[in-house]
């Protein structure tokens, strides 16, 4: 069974759906990354996080990290660009994303990364998605967050200010420009309580 979720009083409609990206607002970190943010932007977020609980078929990965092998703190489900999206609204929403952003991007989001973070103690270290051409290239990962929100923090390589997010429910964020190479971000274990959350990365071919 999947963890329980507390819905969110703002977002008790029980069919997914998207709104407009007309509202989205930008943020200019500094060396040529920047991140938009839209609050709320898929309605129904609970009931679409419920579905993907239960239907998408999780994986428990483990990894090396330096001379061990580690179990990897969130569960996992990657969606290849020739891979039917688990459910139709990630399809309207993976849509949407490539046809505001293709000016600006110049190619469609292929692919979608999905990760469960059942409770506080799931999480993701400091990094940039930076295997492929996101190590090279500037290019866009869009995030939508469904479940409980969580703490999305983002700080420059190197060192500097960090800049927080909480992000849930349906909200979106997109980080651009040359973000994964000049900046890293990371989802921080918690000590408090806190409700599950589902992540939905969607990327261009070649960036992981």
């Amino acid at each position: 069974m999947p963890p329980a979720l507390q819905g969110s009083l703002f977002d008790g409609t029980t069919t997914a759906g998207l709104g407009s990206l007309g509202a989205i607002r930008r943020t200019t970190l500094g060396d040529g990354a920047w991140i938009d943010l839209l609050p709320g932007w898929l309605t129904g977020a609970d009931a679409l996080f419920d579905t993907l609980a239960r239907q998408v078929p999780w994986q428990a990965e483990r990894r090396r990290m330096y001379d061990r092998v580690v179990s990897v703190p969130r569960l996992l489900c990657f969606y290849g660009e020739d891979h039917p999206l688990p459910d139709p609204v990630l399809t309207e929403a993976r849509a949407a994303l490539s046809g505001h952003y293709a000016a600006e991007l110049g190619e469609p989001f292929r692919t979608a990364g999905l990760c469960y973070y059942r409770d506080g103690r799931d999480s993701v270290a400091w990094h940039g998605d930076t295997v492929g051409r996101g190590g090279t290239e500037d290019t866009m990962v869009a995030i939508l967050s469904l479940g409980a929100p969580r703490a999305l923090l983002l700080r420059p390589r190197g060192g500097g200010r960090t800049v927080r997010h909480a992000l849930g429910h349906g909200d979106l964020i997109v980080m651009g420009g040359s973000c994964q190479r000049t900046w890293e971000h990371a989802i921080p274990k918690t000590s408090g309580p806190v409700g599950p959350r589902i992540s939905v990365q969607f990327r261009p071919r070649g960036v992981r």
